[in-house]
């Protein structure tokens, strides 16, 4: 886990403003849910033949007895939500959440135990325009924030029926080269054979080359879907490859599964992942209800942009306001806060560290601020203040009270 520092919160916050404008622009609302739930949740959502399940989850009993997990991806949580609070029956939502998620996993590049996503669903829309709406604003979110190009891939798992129809041919194949698959693969092969599609060992990707490929054993129903998708997508000039092998790595996928890759990440090549659940709402105890979503990895989102260069926020003051003497604090906290009134974009410190104004003109410059404000017991008592820019050769000049704000504004564009 790690701590995120003033100097970084500035790229976080770009982030998080662009996204938050772009899901409003489109209709989704925010949601916050706990990062608390009851383990069976992620049990019964997630699977418990899943690593996640398994191996990463931080689950721990309570005072009470109960047994609790934190929150290893949101879209659970949200599901729970929309049921408890009967969002999810015969309506439909566009929902978004953010926050921190907490797996138990071998740290490396953009990859934390506690680490944050932003999380968009979208309920009760059973057609494949949603799908593509969801990619799309992807698309556009890299495009507002100056990401470089990601890859975007795409598959259908189908029906539960025919995915199972499917488990049935792959696991015999893959019974014929048991002994060459890597350890992990071997032991999903009883339990959650799908996911050895996904394997990352070369010797098990060289067999996984000649297995049945799903996209052949899809219903008909979801392979009109997949066409309709990708027929949007062309329209919306987003280009993607079909990668067959790809599965996800959890239980509740259907239909739809998409995920945004970089190879500028190292072995983190997923930026943003996501797919259709239409069965997990019911799965959890609420009548049937067609869903999708996606979850963007924020560390690895931030990553890109600092790798591509997108330029870093302006968090510096706009102005720093010098007092010396008794009379000059005083009135100083009042012109302050007079210019804050006045100016609610303004980032304006006041210093209080006290010393002459040789020390504070020193503060002043090191905070990056363009003007210094500069206040002393003569300006206090005349309520006057002087001007001085400081990334310029410009000259300090006296200004009255009222005559500040005009003067300061052009300074905040």
């Amino acid at each position: 886990m790690n701590d995120i520092l003033p100097d970084a919160t500035p790229r976080w916050q770009q982030l998080e403003a662009v996204t938050r404008a772009i899901l409003a622009a489109y209709g989704y609302r925010e949601i916050r849910t706990p990062v608390l739930e009851r383990t069976e949740l992620f049990a019964r959502a997630i699977g418990e033949v899943t690593d996640i399940v398994e191996k990463e989850m931080y689950t721990f009993d309570d005072r009470n007895g109960d047994n609790l997990t934190l929150r290893p991806e949101a879209t659970a949580g949200m599901v729970r939500a929309g049921l408890t609070h009967g969002l999810l029956y015969n309506q439909v939502q566009r929902l978004w959440c953010a926050g921190p998620m907490f797996r138990h996993e071998r740290p490396q590049k953009g990859r934390y135990r506690q680490f944050h996503q932003i999380d968009v669903e979208a309920y009760g829309l059973p057609g494949p325009d949603i799908d593509a709406e969801l990619i799309v604003m992807g698309a556009r979110i890299w495009k507002r924030l100056g990401i470089q190009p990601l890859e975007l891939q795409i598959n259908s798992l189908g029906t539960p029926e025919a995915r199972a129809a499917y488990r049935t041919k792959l696991v015999d194949y893959l019974r014929r080269h048991e002994q060459k698959l890597d350890e992990d693969s071997q032991r999903r092969l009883g339990r959650n054979p799908l996911r050895v599609l996904d394997s990352k060992d070369p010797g098990t990707r060289e067999i996984v080359a000649q297995a049945p490929n799903l996209l052949d054993h899809l219903d008909q129903a979801s392979r009109a879907h997949f066409a309709a998708l990708r027929a949007l997508l062309a329209d919306a000039g987003v280009a993607y490859v079909v990668n067959p092998r790809l599965v996800r790595g959890l239980d509740y996928y259907s239909r739809t599964v998409f995920e945004w890759v970089t190879t500028r990440l190292g072995a983190q090549d997923a930026v943003c992942s996501g797919g259709r659940y239409d069965g997990l709402v019911a799965q959890l105890g609420g009548r049937p209800a067609s869903a999708i979503g996606f979850a963007m990895g924020v560390e690895r989102l931030v990553a890109l942009m600092e790798e591509g260069e997108v330029p870093m926020p302006d968090a510096a003051p706009h102005a720093y306001l010098v007092r010396v003497g008794e009379r000059a604090e005083r009135a100083g906290f009042q012109l302050a806060e007079k210019l804050r009134d006045a100016l609610p974009q303004l980032r304006l410190v006041m210093d209080c560290s006290g010393g002459s104004f040789s020390s504070q003109l020193k503060r002043a410059d090191k905070s990056g601020a363009r003007i210094a404000l500069v206040l002393g017991e003569n300006e206090a008592q005349a309520e006057q203040v002087g001007f001085k820019p400081l990334r310029n050769n410009a000259e300090q000049v006296t200004l009255p009270w009222d005559a500040v704000v005009p003067r300061l504004a052009p300074w905040l564009e």
